[in-house]
């Protein structure tokens, strides 16, 4: 290739900007749904709790179950690239279909199954572009999940805020169309810029355009879409399809698991252990969407007041966007405690990051228990800025770490089927906790203040029970662990020398 060639390639930073843009608009029109979602079903369709958080609940655990379809599509026919390009302009229309279904209501278990199908195709191949992108560089690897997952926050601080004020004030359909609306503005910025994404992918994104792979994943797709509707509208068909996807992964992941070379396999022990970890972590993540939403709609104080002056006013689904702010303020503090740790040889492990986050998980519905218990009138808006704070800062410290958990153990031709199949487990632990939720599900006509508040205190206080137990659980977990690293690390090769590793942390440049 001639110099002039090479100095026409786009640069990593370029190519890595247009999926960073893509994700972005694509979290800005999820998260601002997620924010109304429940809201809209028991506001405006009548729904009860419970009917509303098991639509949810299918719902949601689809929509991180279908990334494994989507991920095999990308890594197998289609090619990673234009696999999330197709996820991309079905979510459009799924986002589309939903702000439709406000008038026809037919619609609304086709625009589910579409924007869950269209995640599958989506979610999985924008993650693993960015690591072709940086594929051979660890450390910018680490850093560009970092921004990766910036995105996720920045798009759905953004929408969550936003949404809310539209259902509000000219009702869910314009919220719905405005998650459309922000995903068309991402697609425009790829095709103005798609120069510098053509390149990445894989070998099956650089030939030339073939009409059979592409028919075929879209028959796949229109099918998945067909059955997916039908899930959604049957809570026991959905129940029956979260155990066959749990027998699936597991009999797959042990099938890849004997198939792998003795020395891959303790890197593999380490990652299912981890994944799993960070499953559990949704069980309790999940009632952000559903019980505490519900929870702020009738027992919460929306004014965040100091000394008596209302500095500003929340709705219920806008105390969902305290979530990414917080990520967005946790980030940098982490990062650089992390860097401090690792400049003095201190650097924590994966394993003793998920045990810190499932404390913080538990200090925070204990402080969710706490406040509905003595609730007297409405609960204060800061108890749901403190309690979103510490399981913000626990996601960073667990589900934050999925991709970095794939990234660095799993092979490249396995790394979209692995991606796939966290999101899968996510998907079935969003589910468990959806119905979780209906432990505190209102029945007949919902009360609201401290009568409110009292019906939430039997689900916060076992939630605050269960991360109890599991917190104590992973801690003696963590020799095992430890040795699972260890292992890993030797059988890689990373370090010549097998008793001692180095002081100081693996990205240091010259």
């Amino acid at each position: 290739m001639s110099s002039s060639s090479l100095s026409e390639l786009p640069t990593r930073r370029q190519s890595f900007s247009v999926v960073f843009a893509i994700e972005l608009w694509e979290r800005f029109g999820y998260y601002g749904m997620q924010a109304v979602l429940t809201l809209y079903l028991v506001q405006r369709l009548g729904l009860s709790d419970v009917s509303a958080n098991v639509m949810i609940a299918a719902f949601v655990g689809l929509t991180y179950i279908t990334p494994v379809l989507g991920g095999y599509a990308g890594d197998r026919i289609l090619g990673p690239r234009r696999t999330m390009l197709m996820g991309a302009f079905a979510l459009v229309f799924g986002y589309a279909a939903l702000a439709l279904a406000d008038q026809y209501r037919a619609l609304l278990f086709f625009a589910m199954a579409l924007i869950s199908a269209g995640n599958g195709l989506f979610k999985p191949n924008a993650a693993n572009l960015v690591r072709r992108i940086y594929e051979g560089d660890d450390a910018a690897l680490d850093a560009a999940f970092t921004i990766y997952y910036m995105s996720v926050n920045v798009g759905s601080t953004v929408s969550m805020l936003i949404t809310p004020l539209l259902q509000d004030r000219y009702g869910p359909a314009s919220a719905f169309l405005t998650c459309s609306g922000g995903l068309v503005v991402g697609l425009l910025y790829y095709f103005w810029r798609r120069r510098w994404i053509h390149h990445a992918g894989s070998a099956l994104d650089q030939g030339m355009f073939q009409m059979r792979p592409f028919l075929l994943v879209l028959g796949g797709f229109a099918l998945t879409v067909a059955v997916l509707t039908g899930i959604i509208a049957s809570p026991d068909i959905a129940r029956a399809c979260v155990w066959v996807a749990s027998l699936a992964i597991a009999f797959l992941w042990g099938r890849l698991y004997l198939r792998s070379e003795t020395a891959a396999r303790p890197g593999l022990r380490l990652t299912f252990l981890l994944c799993l970890e960070s499953m559990a972590y949704l069980i309790f993540y999940q009632q952000m969407m559903t019980s505490l939403t519900l929870f702020a709609l009738r027992a919460v104080d929306g004014d965040l007041r100091i000394g008596g002056v209302t500095l500003v006013h929340l709705s219920a689904g806008q105390f969902q966007a305290l979530n990414p702010i917080w990520i967005m303020l946790a980030s940098p503090v982490l990062a650089a405690l992390y860097n401090r740790l690792a400049a003095q040889g201190r650097d924590l492990s994966l394993a003793h990051k998920m045990v810190l986050g499932f404390g913080l998980v538990t200090l925070g519905f204990l402080i969710w228990w706490i406040a509905a218990s003595h609730a007297q009138n409405l609960v204060s808006a800061w108890v749901m800025v403190l309690g979103y704070g510490l399981i913000s800062v626990a996601e960073l410290l667990t589900m934050a770490l999925g991709l970095a958990i794939i990234a660095r153990y799993t092979a490249a031709e396995n790394s979209g089927f692995m991606m796939g199949s966290l999101y899968l487990l996510w998907g079935i632990a969003m589910y468990a906790g959806s119905l979780v939720a209906n432990f505190a599900a209102a029945s007949g006509e919902p009360t609201t203040g401290a009568a409110a508040a009292a019906l939430y205190v039997p689900l916060f206080r076992d939630l605050f029970i269960a991360g109890l137990v599991l917190t104590g659980l992973l801690i003696c977990l963590l020799p095992l662990a430890k040795r699972w690293d260890r292992e890993h690390v030797l059988a890689s090769g990373l370090f010549p020398v097998p008793d001692v590793r180095p002081s100081m942390p693996l990205e240091v440049e010259d």
